[in-house]
């Protein structure tokens, strides 16, 4: 390893052993004082929601001023919109701390084993995100959470993405989608060199500082009403989402770089 990469290792793991520190705090501190001075829990998921962005802004920067990563967002606006289905693509373990980051009152499905980490169990219980454990409570709660103006944060994958592998969308984003008749918020998330993908652990260093881009596409309206059984227009829609982020991305890698506001 080069000297660069043992510095930006040591400030990888200060931002890493920083996020745990502050998962233990809200869930152990933070989480028991909100129960005990607000009864109402939709204020009190509110609250937790804008709490959590700011933390995440936080170790955003943090991981910046270390030189762990640099980061652009184009397109940031959009996602300043309530009821809107936010679905992205997956290259990296921290895709969701930048769209929970900069995406007011956001609500998120997580997978079911988080809710049961003891550094991520504390935050998502009180902020309320949906987990994946109930395919049919996951559509009511998401149903419930869009009516009343959230956005709905999914990776439809249901993973990280394989580096050099097309992205295969799951039909969750586009059950949701169809069975609400929300629009969708399509975000490209690209991640160079990559970093924390699936099985990658954290020390695997890359030999330059990482660059995340994340672009937020103008919405895709909800498929129209069909004749198909929704599972079929499920199926359909999920393929068409699939391609779509494929050649977004790919149209996206040939592009030149652009200066972006983050």
């Amino acid at each position: 390893m080069t000297l660069d990469q043992w510095r930006r290792g040591i400030g990888t793991f200060l931002s890493f052993t920083a996020f745990g520190i502050g998962g233990l705090i809200i869930g152990l501190v933070v989480a028991p004082l909100l129960h005990l001075g607000m009864r109402d829990p939709v204020r009190r998921q509110r609250l937790a929601r804008r709490l959590i962005q700011r933390v995440f802004r936080a170790f955003i920067a943090l991981m910046k001023g270390l030189g762990v990563l640099d980061y652009r967002l184009e397109g940031r606006g959009r996602l300043a919109r309530g009821g809107r289905l936010i679905l992205a693509n997956h290259p990296s373990l921290i895709d969701v701390v930048f769209l929970l980051a900069y995406t007011p009152n956001a609500d998120c499905i997580v997978k079911g084993r988080l809710a049961t980490n003891p550094f991520t169990r504390g935050p998502i219980g009180v902020a309320g995100y949906i987990t994946n454990r109930d395919p049919q409570a996951l559509l009511e709660a998401a149903r419930d959470s869009l009516a009343r103006g959230n956005s709905l944060i999914l990776f439809p994958e249901g993973t990280r993405t394989t580096p050099g592998r097309p992205i295969k969308f799951r039909r969750g984003g586009a059950n949701i989608a169809l069975r609400t008749g929300s629009a969708i918020t399509p975000v490209l998330i690209k991640c160079s060199p990559t970093t924390l993908t699936k099985g990658e652990p954290w020390y695997h260093i890359p030999r330059r500082k990482v660059q995340m881009d994340l672009h937020i596409l103008d919405d895709l309206p909800p498929e129209p009403a069909s004749n198909q059984p929704t599972s079929q227009q499920a199926r359909q829609l999920t393929r068409e989402l699939s391609h779509y982020f494929n050649r977004e991305l790919e149209r996206l890698h040939h592009e030149p770089k652009r200066t972006a506001v983050a």
